[in-house]
């Protein structure tokens, strides 16, 4: 695969999202399996793992599964929100804290969890409301000086935060949702991110498994720990969810006529929109991280773009909550 820029650094244009075997898709992955993928994904190329404090115990995962391998990869990961709870344990809800204080908290532990003496690619998860921007951005910058981080990053930011966070510090790179299903970055942030040379990190390039082909009517995401539900993400709301699966038929279809399968189609539209992009696809097995960086072989001609371009607008559901959405394109 040829690399792609990353401020200081080149990563393989299609890395590993790493939150899927800790949390929010069902119940982790064995342990052992874990390990034995992640280890596996740097013999087969992979060189840029994406991770976060809020994934659960992901940075411990993966910072015993990569040790020893550290000079061959390179390391994402995020800080700010944090999850509430009631009098019991329980989950209520989350909390963003984008304060210096905060940020200096997360990183020694991430440091820590993940076995490293620095961090390739920091970001700030979610813009703090109460927090300016420049005054987390200025603190992440610090951290650069000192060599814990090698470049700063946002996620799920708007161009006009973005320009106020670059002013103040160098941003390398922008992670958000990005997909044949999730175009709203192109209206919200591109032409800032280019003007400045930084790097779009797509996350949920398969629109969180949609877009595979592997889901069906009677073959849905479900059960404990589960995230793609209704509640959360309404495009697998019920309604929602049979439409949005046949617009995966057109993705079906072109993949079917270049022997491709619709992962990779997904994943090699996201790249066809700029050098300027890296993904970053999520799984939990060996076979469909084989199949996902297939997709960078995989050539679209202007004849499948043009029969993709139209789907976006035709997707139902939001891609979060209320809640969700309101943390996003800030």
């Amino acid at each position: 695969m040829n690399k792609r820029k990353i401020g200081p650094f080149e990563v393989n244009p299609i890395g590993l999202g790493c939150m899927g075997l800790s949390a929010f898709y069902g119940p982790p992955t064995d342990h052992a399996d874990a390990v034995r993928l992640l280890r596996q994904a740097v013999d087969m190329g992979v060189d840029h793992f994406d991770t976060a404090e809020l994934y659960g115990r992901n940075e411990e995962l993966l910072g015993e599964a990569l040790e020893g391998l550290r000079d061959r990869i390179r390391i994402a990961t995020k800080f700010g929100p944090k999850f509430t709870f009631d009098e019991n344990g329980k989950r209520v809800g989350q909390t963003i804290d984008g304060s210096p204080a905060n940020m200096r908290r997360a990183v020694e532990n991430s440091l820590r969890f993940l076995r490293t003496d620095h961090i390739d690619l920091y970001y700030l998860h979610r813009l703090d409301p109460n927090t300016p921007v420049e005054e987390t951005v200025g603190a992440m910058g610090e951290l650069v000086k000192e060599g814990k981080v090698l470049a700063i990053g946002l996620s799920e930011v708007n161009g006009d935060t973005f320009a106020r966070a670059n002013a103040t510090h160098p941003v390398a790179a922008v992670q958000s949702e990005y997909s044949i299903f999730t175009r709203d970055v192109e209206q919200v942030l591109f032409d800032q991110l280019r003007a400045a040379g930084a790097t779009l990190v797509a996350y949920s390039p398969l629109g969180r498994g949609m877009l595979t082909g592997s889901f069906s009517k009677d073959h849905k995401p479900g059960g404990q720990g589960e995230f793609r539900s209704g509640d959360m993400q309404p495009r697998w709301a019920e309604g929602a969810y049979e439409a949005n699966l046949a617009l995966v038929d057109e993705v079906k279809s072109i993949a079917d006529e270049i022997d491709a399968t619709p992962g990779q189609v997904a994943l090699a539209w996201v790249l066809s929109r700029g050098e300027d992009i890296v993904t970053i696809p999520g799984t939990t097995k060996l076979k469909n991280l084989d199949s996902n960086l297939g997709a960078a072989n995989v050539s679209l001609s202007d004849t499948h773009l043009k029969r993709l371009e139209p789907l976006a607008d035709k997707v139902q559901g939001a891609r979060y909550n209320e809640m969700g959405m309101a943390a996003v394109n800030r």
